[in-house]
């Protein structure tokens, strides 16, 4: 279902906002700009705000440390959340980022970063001025997000205690599933999130991204929720295109 217009009420658990932490910006933006069409105005600090037919999508921020990783992370709302830290630390999971306030007197909302038990990183928005996506599950923009997990078990009872409504509630229509880790990359590989943006033709798209200079990780295959290919940007940030 299309939806537009800024949401001012995400229900804890839900997916509200996406955001890449990349080296260099004003590539990233040259990236998206031509494979999403996405417009971008200033963010808070360096970083910058994209927007898609005017609404606000995604977020693009430098790293400030070399050593951290580029990627994309998924933000769940909350409307408390220093109360929702303290369930994922008492739940077994970890706190990165201890809530912190965004925007010049933290105007737009408090953030935090936290870790389920197997060390996949998620975010918290509480929102204030900034509500999160203001169009998603179109193309072009946040359509769904996929744990990839080692343990299922182990994390089902974390997120499906923590966000319970959001998954089972009688109005639920959960926008983030889970996977083991091998049914899509090696053995090896992380615990970790993996966001996906709307696309009208999976494979058609993987050229584009070829050509901007990203590359494919795992080519089309057919999932419950769509048709997915992952792949990664120009600077090396993972992300899935999912054709519904």
């Amino acid at each position: 279902m299309a939806e537009s217009a800024v949401f001012a009420d995400f229900t804890e658990g839900v997916p509200c906002w996406v955001d890449a932490q990349l080296p260099d910006v004003e590539a990233g933006k040259r990236f998206y700009g031509e494979l999403f069409g996405w417009t971008f105005a200033e963010g808070y600090g360096p970083s910058a705000l994209a927007h898609l037919d005017g609404e606000p999508v995604a977020g693009l921020t430098p790293k400030l440390d070399g050593r951290m990783p580029t990627v994309w992370t998924v933000y769940f709302a909350t409307p408390d959340v220093i109360g929702l830290s303290r369930r994922i630390m008492d739940a077994g999971g970890q706190v990165i980022t201890t809530p912190t306030g965004v925007g010049l007197s933290g105007e737009l909302g408090t953030m935090a970063l936290a870790a389920d038990p197997e060390g996949a990183v998620f975010g918290l928005w509480q929102a204030g001025a900034h509500p999160g996506f203001g169009k998603r599950h179109q193309r072009g923009t946040f359509c769904w997000a996929e744990l990839y997990a080692r343990d299922t078990t182990a994390v089902d009872r974390f997120y499906g205690t923590l966000f319970h409504d959001a998954l089972f509630g009688p109005d639920a229509t959960p926008d983030f599933g889970r996977a083991p880790v091998s049914d899509v990359f090696p053995a090896e590989m992380p615990p970790h999130f993996l966001v996906h943006f709307g696309v009208e033709d999976c494979e058609a798209v993987l050229g584009t991204v070829n050509r901007l200079g990203g590359r494919v990780q795992a080519t089309p295959f057919d999932t419950s929720y769509g048709r997915v290919a992952v792949v990664t940007d120009n600077q090396g940030a993972s992300f899935a295109v999912l054709q519904r």
